[in-house]
């Protein structure tokens, strides 16, 4: 038997040992259960302040970490900033070195053109006053000239008077010239008469036989005349004659062309054939006979206008005397400006070949800067990539959430639950 104590009277009561051992068992489940309930209590606080805990150091390090970050981002975007600034001062100073040497460049080809065109200006300027002086030269000349063609003509107007009164004298002279040239050679007959007039009308001049055959064939004479130095007038001479019994016959137009060809050869202006050939040709019978139609200056006589023939030509080429020096000596002039205009043009092209060259290396150097450019150009870009990157990588981390942290990652989804945390970092409501 027990004796039990009533907690609420205080007396005494006695029990069996059954009903004692159902009480105990009583107490002892409902103390059970207390200390259950208490420990219960306890293991969730401590699991709460556990939880609590971890969720306070993640976040605290998950703050501390973003922070970091961020910081670490704004002295990236500093260091960005300040280098894409300094690339920004040297392509800048690039650009206008690049525009400082173009600028110089030009202006020293502009310095250069202007210098060559006020040369040419003035070398062009004393050219056109020494065409004008040369234009009023020749306007002389001609005023010369005209009043000379105007002797000119009255001279060849008597001298056609006498030639007329030549030709009334041509069939008396054939029948006198076939009886006076027997025995004697038609070269001794010309050679005589020039040599009756040599001392008194041909003081300075030059009549001798052409024995220079190195060409291979030579004419019979040859006359010069002379003003001073100045050779203005030389003919070559041929001279036919044929026989009446001569059976085979000659025209004067076969000798023509071996002519011409010793006229060329010996340097002389004029050709003139003194032929006895085709004596009864009307044609050569009327005086002094031009075939220049043929041959350029040359002429067909009968062997009484071989004086007369010289005398025409060598007056006519007198008068032309002033106007020949005057044309040597524009030709003289012509040389000297073709001279300078020759100069001139090998000046201009030495100067193009010398500022091809230096434009040559003038835009090796430009391309060169235009490379430095484009490559910090190139770097420039990549910085800005990189920046672009790190402002991608902040809007990043700043979306980043707890319910994204623990998408692949059910243990630490697990723990915020237990926590009362949804996985959104936010409690739960009620709790």
């Amino acid at each position: 038997m027990e004796q039990i104590k009533c907690p609420h009277c205080g007396e005494y009561f006695t029990i069996d040992e059954s009903g004692y051992t159902a009480i105990v068992n009583q107490i002892r489940d409902k103390e059970f259960e207390k200390q259950i309930e208490k420990n219960r209590k306890e293991l969730k606080e401590n699991q709460e302040s556990v939880i609590q805990a971890a969720v306070i150091k993640s976040r605290s390090d998950s703050d501390k970490e973003i922070m970091e970050l961020k910081q670490r981002i704004i002295e990236l975007e500093s260091s960005h900033s300040l280098i894409i600034s300094k690339k920004d001062n040297e392509i800048d100073n690039l650009k206008n070195e690049k525009n400082r040497a173009v600028q110089d460049a030009v202006r020293e080809e502009k310095e250069k053109i202007r210098e060559m065109e006020s040369r040419h200006s003035l070398e062009l300027s004393k050219k056109e006053s020494e065409i004008k002086d040369l234009e009023k030269d020749i306007e002389k000349n001609k005023l010369q000239y005209s009043l000379e063609l105007e002797q000119k003509e009255k001279f060849h107007s008597e001298e056609l008077k006498l030639k007329d009164d030549e030709i009334k004298r041509v069939t008396e002279f054939k029948l006198q010239q076939s009886t006076k040239m027997i025995g004697e050679s038609l070269e001794r007959y010309c050679e005589n008469e020039f040599n009756k007039l040599r001392a008194t009308g041909f003081q300075s001049a030059y009549f001798e036989k052409d024995n220079d055959a190195r060409t291979g064939s030579k004419g019979d004479y040859i006359f010069k005349d002379y003003s001073g130095d100045v050779e203005y007038i030389s003919i070559m001479f041929e001279m036919k004659n044929e026989n009446d019994e001569t059976k085979t016959k000659h025209k004067n137009e076969d000798f023509f062309k071996e002519l011409d060809k010793d006229r060329n050869e010996k340097g002389c202006e004029y050709a003139v054939l003194v032929s006895m050939l085709e004596s009864d040709n009307d044609y050569y019978n009327t005086g002094i006979v031009d075939v220049s139609y043929r041959y350029p200056k040359m002429y067909v006589v009968r062997p009484q206008f071989f004086i007369p023939l010289i005398t025409l030509l060598r007056n006519a080429a007198m008068n032309n005397l002033e106007d020949k020096k005057a044309l040597m000596e524009m030709q003289s002039k012509n040389v000297d400006v073709s001279t300078f205009e020759s100069s001139l043009l090998d000046f201009k092209d030495k100067f193009g070949r010398n500022y091809e060259l230096a434009n040559k290396k003038f835009n090796s150097a430009i391309e060169e800067i235009d490379k430095t450019i484009q490559h910090l150009q190139k770097v420039k870009d990549e910085l800005l990539s990189s920046g672009n990157n790190l402002r991608l990588a902040n809007d990043k981390l700043d979306d980043l959430t707890i319910k994204k942290l623990t998408k692949n990652n059910p243990t630490m989804k697990q723990k915020f639950e237990e926590a009362g945390v949804d996985v959104d970092g936010k409690k739960k409501k009620g709790e």
